[in-house]
């Protein structure tokens, strides 16, 4: 019997040229020199350009074949171009491409909510569609503020929740505030965010202490408190995950102070955390729930869902929506979500993500047990990150960055994580192969532990 070659998805790396090869760096000096210089990160070994991409694998314009680690920033948890996906934006694309969300909506804005809210943690669920991760999160601190009456807001340091001014305004990093700090509101009180691993910052009795006195005082600016938004495990803060019982008891103090919790699920959401909600492991129970990343299948597509008793205290629409956008609804984006959600439902991703995330992760921390620049190896289904430090064990300033650039070079994308760039992080596809995790683990081992 003839065995079958492995399919583009499936593959091995194969580096043919260094990267980031010649038409790479064609690209990026054309792209320079178009492209606010803000946005794209160029190096000497970064970055390549995508050609194509299936499965777990990645072909760039100089032909070379990667393994995909990030998932897309996490986005590819079913996997690149998924033949569900592929195939339910070809025929939607032969039949409507845009409509009027919120005027003459598509067919498909009505199966994908209807279908969206049966999986919500509310029997009278309703949801707003939205387009990015920072709108859905918009939307539910408007969510909050109108049913509540009250607009402070308590966020959680290493929060990262979006860069539009509501998102970054509870989003806790410098970097990203400091040119915009007097435009933001002032109402947002930070907590420490307390970890699982780690009560050297500060334990989760301390934190609840704390977002007990700034319920009793209120915002910064005074203002009464009316929401908490927290990540159930932080994602771009380096895979941080709370102590059990914290989020449960988060629950309990922001109902007995009259706030809606904002679980912030654009990262962890539909599967990757091992439930279809991190928040449902973790213990939290969010009165709004943002989801993402996963959920648009590679198309940008985003939602804020909640109970029909907190989004009714949305006013009608009189014929014109106080909240809404021209691509709501999209019908090319809510049939490759519906495709999303029959590959999550039908082929058990949450149930995936944990026992390949449980593999990775105890492989990993095997192997780097021992090295000296490794604090810890942590993760909570397919979301893994690996903290990296000095001699002293202070963060290692852009340790992660050296090891994502090595990775690169032999084949493996993954991203740096963490405020100070120190955290490895990974979170690809619940379908990565036996022997792709297997070569992945091996080559990210001896990177890290040679790496000075």
């Amino acid at each position: 019997m003839t065995v079958a070659e492995p399919l583009f998805g499936s593959l091995l790396p194969e580096i043919v040229t260094s990267p980031p090869g010649g038409v790479s760096r064609h690209l990026a000096k054309r792209l320079r020199s178009v492209e606010s210089r803000n946005i794209t990160y160029f190096d000497v070994g970064w970055p390549i350009f995508w050609k194509e991409a299936s499965g777990s694998n990645v072909r760039d314009v100089d032909h070379n074949l990667y393994i995909d680690l990030s998932g897309a920033f996490g986005v590819a948890l079913i996997g690149h171009a998924h033949p569900r996906v592929v195939h339910a934006l070809q025929a939607q694309g032969e039949e409507l491409i845009h409509g009027m969300g919120d005027i003459h909506p598509p067919v498909r804005k009505v199966e994908l909510i209807e279908r969206l809210c049966g999986i919500a943690p509310w029997v009278d669920a309703q949801a707003v569609l939205t387009t990015t991760g920072s709108e859905a999160v918009e939307v539910a601190l408007k969510t909050a503020r109108i049913a509540t009456g009250k607009p402070g807001i308590v966020a959680f340091r290493g929060g990262y929740h979006g860069l539009t001014m509501g998102a970054l305004a509870v989003t806790d990093r410098a970097h990203f505030r400091s040119y915009f700090e007097d435009q933001l509101y002032k109402g947002v009180s930070f907590a420490p965010f307390p970890e699982c691993n780690d009560v050297s910052r500060v334990t989760a009795d301390e934190t609840l202490g704390l977002l007990r006195a700034a319920f009793q005082q209120g915002a910064p600016n005074g203002d009464p408190i009316g929401a908490v938004i927290v990540e159930p495990v932080q994602g771009r803060a380096g895979v941080r995950i709370p102590p059990d019982g914290f989020m449960a008891a988060l629950s309990d103090m922001a109902m007995e102070e009259g706030a809606m919790v904002i679980a912030d699920e654009i990262f962890t959401g539909l599967g990757r955390c091992g439930s279809m909600l991190a928040s449902e492991r973790l213990g939290l129970r969010p009165d709004i729930v943002c989801i993402g990343k996963v959920f648009g299948g590679g198309l940008p597509l985003s939602a804020c869902l909640s109970s029909q008793s907190v989004l009714s205290a949305w006013p009608e629409n009189d014929g014109e929506a106080i909240h809404t956008s021209t691509f709501l609804g999209n019908p090319l984006s809510c049939a490759t979500a519906l495709a999303v959600l029959d590959v999550v439902e039908h082929l058990d991703v949450p149930e995936r993500a944990e026992v390949l995330g449980s593999q990775l992760l105890s492989e990993l921390q095997d192997s780097l047990r021992g090295a000296e620049r490794v604090s810890e190896v942590r993760g909570c289904g397919l979301m893994i990150g690996i903290e990296l430090v000095t001699d002293d064990g202070s963060p290692w300033k852009g340790g992660a960055v050296r090891v994502a650039e090595a990775a690169l070079a032999q084949g493996l994308i993954l991203l740096p994580a963490g405020e100070h760039g120190h955290v490895v992080e990974l979170t690809p596809s619940v379908f990565l192969t036996e022997d792709q995790a297997t070569h992945s683990l091996g080559v990210l081992s001896s990177i890290i532990q040679k790496i000075h």
